[in-house]
């Protein structure tokens, strides 16, 4: 199996992983939604989750990887904001868990590019 249909499968099992990090421990990401969002912290960790499950199957079958892949990217930058807080939340925690969260924020463009990049090797599909 090449690289190139090899990636599409890795972002899948990325989003999978994540999707079902949401739902087995759930706490841990409740602190990190934005304050502004109307209703409960646990229902955008719930939300969010079932939606990372769903662009994992999308971007797992080639008929819908192009489709998923554009909404996956959409979805990386969506979630930049609940980053910045975790970030801005533990600047007093100690250093590792501090560099960790401020790790993630530069991460997010690698995301996105790759998101971007199996959009694109999928043009040529279906």
């Amino acid at each position: 199996m090449s690289r190139s249909d090899r990636s599409p499968l890795l972002l899948a099992g990325l989003l999978a992983a994540a999707g079902t990090a949401h739902f087995a421990a759930p706490r841990q990401f409740d602190h990190i939604v934005p304050r502004s969002l109307p209703g409960s912290p646990r229902t955008w960790t719930y939300v969010s989750g079932a939606a990372e499950l769903a662009l994992a199957a999308g971007v797992a079958l080639p008929q819908t990887r192009r489709a998923a892949a554009l909404a996956t990217a959409a979805f990386f930058v969506g979630v930049f904001p609940a980053n910045v807080k975790m970030a801005v939340d533990w600047r007093r925690r100690p250093a590792p868990q501090r560099a960790a969260a401020w790790g993630r924020l530069p991460l997010q463009l690698p995301l996105v590019l790759w998101a971007r990049g199996v959009a694109r090797g999928a043009e040529g599909m279906s």
